[in-house]
């Protein structure tokens, strides 16, 4: 990897579903980059394609046209095994529905990124220990998922995006389903995090309160992005 490249760089992103008559365009050029412990936001109306900028980032989708480089690497050019390790070890995510699993225990879920990435149970247990006491639910290790509160469960559900030390953290509507006061709880523990943890951080929200916390906020419009009062610059550094 060139170390003088930025952590992220997306350049004229394209995203279409269908074809003729019922082709869609939802990204139509999107540029962005993005450098190491940078926060981001992106804003803009429901159905504009926040999500699924997001889930390409996130290499869960592929791109009609465009490129999607980290650290140099343009990542759609690996094959999809490879593709899928460096995901893991590379980017975390968090959503809006935590997709924890409900028979395991909060330490469980959080030892499943480790034993995917083919380390031993210890090891896994180790990190999922930290990474849990880290987020405040030390106390919580063993509950399943079932007895922990909404706000807990994200913490949960944070803990584990974070387990394997990513570069990079994506949040989809991360307090969508949250009261105001655990919303402002994971606020303040996402922020926190991306600077201990030295994790840059891209949040899709509604909450223009989270989205001010925020080194750069940006708006996405008509499938690209700009900054919030519509001016370019969404590749800035």
């Amino acid at each position: 990897m060139n170390s003088a490249e930025p952590l992220l760089r997306v350049r004229e992103l394209h995203k279409h579903f269908g074809s003729g008559e019922r082709r869609v365009d939802v990204l139509s050029g999107v540029d962005l980059v993005m450098g190491a412990q940078e926060s981001i936001s992106v804003v803009g109306a429901s159905g504009v394609g926040k999500s699924t900028l997001l889930h390409i980032l996130g290499t869960l989708e592929r791109p009609s046209a465009g490129e999607v480089s980290y650290e140099g690497l343009n990542v759609f050019s690996l094959h999809e095994q490879q593709l899928a390790a460096y995901r893991n070890r590379t980017i975390g995510f968090v959503f809006q529905f935590h997709h924890l699993l409900s028979e395991f225990t909060a330490l469980e879920n959080c030892m499943l990124p480790p034993l995917i990435a083919r380390k031993n149970r210890m090891e896994a247990k180790e990190s999922a220990e930290v990474i849990l006491e880290q987020v405040g639910l030390s106390h919580r290790l063993r509950h399943r998922i079932g007895e922990l509160s909404g706000g807990e469960q994200q913490r949960v559900a944070v803990a584990r995006a974070l387990v394997l030390r990513p570069k990079l953290l994506l949040a989809d509507e991360p307090t969508g389903n949250l009261d105001a006061k655990s919303s402002r709880g994971i606020h303040d523990l996402l922020l926190r995090l991306n600077q201990e943890h030295e994790v840059s951080l891209l949040v899709v929200t509604h909450n223009m309160e989270l989205a001010s916390m925020m080194q750069r906020q940006l708006q996405m419009k008509d499938g690209v992005l700009n900054n919030l009062d519509g001016t370019a610059g969404a590749s800035e550094l």
